[in-house]
C-alpha cells in the first residue's frame, strides 16, 4: 500500500522503514549501482532496493522490487540473505525537515546483466563496478559501501 506524501511523512518522521536492498553481481564478478535521483542518497550511487510496503510479505516485496529496480522479476530463492543492516539519512524524501532510518534486509543476487532491463525511474545511470573500484570511489554512498567492506572483512577473518 502507498500512502500519501503526507501521511508517509509522518510515517519516515516517526519511525523506521523496512527495506531491502540489492547487491546484484553480474557474470565478470561486478556489481551493479545506479545514481540516485531522489532522495535521501540523492546524486550518490547506490545498490537498488526499495521499501517493504504495509501487508506485503517479504517474498512479494522481493518480487516487486527486483522488477521495479531490475527490470526483470526474481524470486526471494533466487537471492542470498547477506544480513540485517541500518541506513540513517539526515534528509527524507522531501527535503531535509527530518531524518530518514532504514531497517534493511541485504540480498545478494547474482544474474546475467544481459537479461535485465534497467529503469530510468530512480536512477539517472547505472555502472557495473568490481569491489574494490566501488570502495575506491567517493561518490558511492557509504550505505552501499558497507556492503563490500562487510564481505572484505568476512573473507579476511574466515567467515
Amino acid at each position: 500500500m502507498f500512502l500519501s506524501a503526507e501521511d508517509f511523512a509522518t510515517v519516515v518522521s516517526s519511525t523506521p522503514l523496512i527495506s531491502i536492498d540489492l547487491i546484484v553481481e553480474n557474470q565478470d564478478g561486478e556489481f551493479l549501482l545506479g545514481q540516485r535521483t531522489q532522495r535521501p542518497a540523492q546524486n550518490f550511487w547506490f545498490v537498488p532496493g526499495g521499501r517493504v510496503q504495509k501487508d506485503e510479505t517479504l517474498e512479494q516485496a522481493f518480487a516487486r522490487l527486483t522488477e521495479a529496480e531490475l527490470g526483470k522479476r526474481f524470486v526471494m530463492a533466487d537471492g542470498e540473505f547477506y544480513g540485517v543492516w541500518q541506513h540513517f539519512y539526515d534528509d527524507n524524501f522531501s527535503g531535509t525537515d527530518f531524518s530518514t532510518h532504514y531497517v534493511v534486509l541485504g540480498f545478494r543476487l547474482r544474474v546475467d546483466a544481459r537479461a535485465l532491463q534497467l529503469p530510468t525511474a530512480q536512477h539517472s545511470a547505472y555502472r557495473w563496478l568490481t569491489s574494490e573500484s566501488l570502495l575506491a570511489r567517493d561518490d558511492v554512498h557509504d550505505n552501499s559501501r558497507a556492503y563490500f567492506l562487510s564481505d572484505k572483512t568476512e573473507k579476511v577473518i574466515g567467515l
